[in-house]
């Protein structure tokens, strides 16, 4: 199978059902009438690794560790860390803050590309960079399969990403769905919907 453009990418989102409609309150306590649930297509280990070799060729520096923040992105940063030929860890929240746990380091100047499946206001992105730094590694960038942002993210590193699928997210208090009494899906509450997407 040959390289993946933007639009391969869609068709694979939209072709395993990761688009979904509906009134979703999202990570970020927001609300959008769509979400990505990448996981859908990630679970595809044939899949998955076209993505993520993708994803790796718009980094070609040397890598030493790939960086998952959320559970979601954990089989994407392996794969891309496979094509790297690097180390994949992963951050969890503990106490409000994340962190490494499972005895994950991160050595002073290491090289660290954070890897995430969907990416909407970076503010997870931003505690993660931050994470990295204190640790004394050296945030490569950041790469994402989707970036649904409307305004941009603000962010001090390099990010790259697969496609661009900005979705208009509110505040509860602006939401035309909560004006117009559409009951809110808070997927991270309905396991037919699956956890949420990131941040």
């Amino acid at each position: 199978m040959g390289s993946l453009n933007k639009m391969d990418v869609l068709g694979l989102l939209q072709e395993h059902g990761a688009v979904v409609d509906g009134h979703f309150q999202l990570a970020s306590g927001l609300h959008s009438p769509v979400y990505v649930q990448t996981a859908l297509v990630l679970q595809y280990p044939h899949v998955a690794q076209r993505i993520a070799k993708a994803l790796a060729v718009k980094f070609p520096q040397n890598i030493d560790v790939v960086l998952a923040p959320n559970m979601g992105s954990v089989a994407l940063a392996q794969e891309v860390a496979r094509a790297k030929k690097c180390r994949a860890i992963f951050a969890e929240r503990t106490g409000g803050m994340m962190a490494l746990r499972r005895d994950f380091r991160i050595e002073r100047d290491e090289r660290v590309l954070i890897v995430q499946d969907v990416m909407t206001t970076g503010r997870l992105t931003a505690e993660i960079v931050v994470l990295v730094q204190a640790y004394g590694g050296k945030v490569a960038g950041v790469g994402a399969v989707v970036d649904r942002s409307v305004k941009g993210l603000a962010l001090c590193v390099p990010v790259r990403t697969l496609i661009s699928y900005p979705l208009e997210v509110y505040a509860p208090e602006a939401c035309p769905q909560c004006a117009h009494r559409v009951p809110v899906t808070d997927a991270s509450k309905n396991p037919a919907v699956g956890p949420l997407e990131g941040e």
